[in-house]
């Protein structure tokens, strides 16, 4: 039939039509109680675009939103800065894998998270926060407590009498936590801690980024709160920075931490939030073979006659293997650390010498991270001078043993 002689219609009724023939029959969104982690973080939850019936969801950039006829809001969006389409959907697939019933939120940074849950909490307010932990939060703590009207002890976490001896009954309002601890690997027990923190009306709250919801979920040890630098692992590429809490229940803290995000302006952008829901879609494969290269890591530079010590949960000899055991599966985590026969200057030497390890700073990308910590965290670190700090990639286990076995034999004592 020639086009000339075709009745007039509308040009969009045919798309129309395929959209709405299609839409009764699309599948429902995945229930986490049903479904693997695997599973969820594969399919982004199971959503279905309703317009365009697209398997990824879309990228929503808009920042206002058309009121209806009443002045109402029925799409449930006003603004960007409190909320976003794309952002609830990335926020969603990060709740089902930590099991997380009040939900998750996402930041513009794993600094900006940690730093809303401190920021809703009240003047004169005790915490109790880990020796080890990401040395920029343990500086910002140290820095800005006291503005806050907060007071801080920083303790051995992996010791509950530590733990137990810090709190201040009626006072101590929070229990911040971190394992495994970043860059020594320390290991806490989450669910000792959190019963601890309990019987004395704190909350706990985990720094879960060197495990990922994949290998432990804190929440269902007893903790309150799970933070993650979804930098890291979550994201996996190197190419976005954010960060994101998930609450086991909806209570006043938690509505505190999300007005905080709504009114400061901390949510993440759209975009990122599309990157990462990109990444989340890999993460239980990613973390797998991460965890396996970083065992065979572990295990091979144990017997290397240029290292002293090897930090790593996986490791039946750590001490704090036991509990990493217990509350952690599928893996011991993508971070290891290990001391360098010779001293700092052979250990800044090996960094200098490898070829397939790259000197940054960051942990879990898909590529392999070797870094010097004690030069980057200054002389308040409680990194030996000695120690190397590995984020294992998804690189051959084995190339990346001959790159550093061939850089330890080279270095200069």
């Amino acid at each position: 039939m020639s086009r000339t002689n075709a009745p007039e219609t509308d040009p969009d009724a045919g798309l129309d039509a395929g959209l709405d023939a299609g839409r009764g029959d699309d599948p429902a969104p995945l229930s986490a109680a049903e479904w693997s982690p695997r599973t969820l973080a594969a399919q982004a939850m199971g959503h279905i675009d309703p317009v365009t019936r697209a398997v990824v969801p879309p990228l929503h950039l808009s920042t206002t939103f058309l009121r209806d006829a009443d002045n109402a809001y029925r799409s449930g969006f006003s603004y960007a800065r409190p909320d976003n389409a794309t952002v609830r959907e990335a926020e969603g697939v990060i709740a089902a894998l930590e099991g997380a019933q009040a939900g998750a939120l996402l930041f513009g940074s794993g600094m900006a998270a940690a730093a809303a849950v401190f920021s809703a909490l009240s003047p004169g307010d005790h915490v109790v926060a880990p020796e080890v932990m990401y040395w920029g939060l343990k500086r910002w703590l140290r820095q800005e407590a006291d503005r806050l009207g907060l007071a801080v002890d920083f303790v051995a976490m992996d010791d509950p009498r530590a733990v137990r001896a810090a709190i201040v009954p009626g006072r101590t309002w929070l229990v911040w936590a971190e394992t495994p601890g970043n860059p020594l690997c320390t290991v806490t027990d989450l669910a000792g801690v959190a019963e601890i923190a309990h019987a004395a009306g704190a909350r706990l709250a985990v720094d879960s980024t060197a495990a990922s919801p994949i290998l432990t979920r804190p929440l269902e040890h007893g903790a309150d709160l799970v933070m993650h630098s979804a930098t890291k692992i979550l994201n996996g590429h190197s190419d976005v920075v954010a960060g994101v809490l998930a609450a086991a229940r909806a209570d006043a803290f938690w509505e505190r931490i999300v007005a905080i995000r709504a009114t400061w302006g901390a949510i993440l952008g759209p975009f990122e939030a599309y990157l990462l829901m990109r990444g989340l879609r890999t993460l239980p494969l990613r973390a797998s073979a991460q965890c396996a290269g970083a065992q065979h890591l572990a295990e091979r530079l144990s017997d290397h006659p240029r290292v002293s010590a090897v930090l790593y949960p996986g490791l039946p000899d750590h001490p704090g293997h036991a509990v990493a055991a217990r509350q952690m599966r599928g893996g011991f985590g993508f971070m290891l650390s290990f001391r360098v026969v010779g001293g700092e200057a052979a250990a800044i030497d090996t960094a200098a010498r490898v070829r397939l390890w790259k000197r940054a700073t960051s942990l879990g990308g898909v590529e392999s991270l070797i870094e010097h910590r004690a030069s980057v965290e200054g002389p308040t670190t409680p990194c030996p001078p000695d120690l190397l700090r590995l984020s294992t990639g998804i690189e051959d286990p084995d190339d990346l043993f001959r790159d550093l076995d061939a850089a330890l034999r080279a270095a200069h004592a």
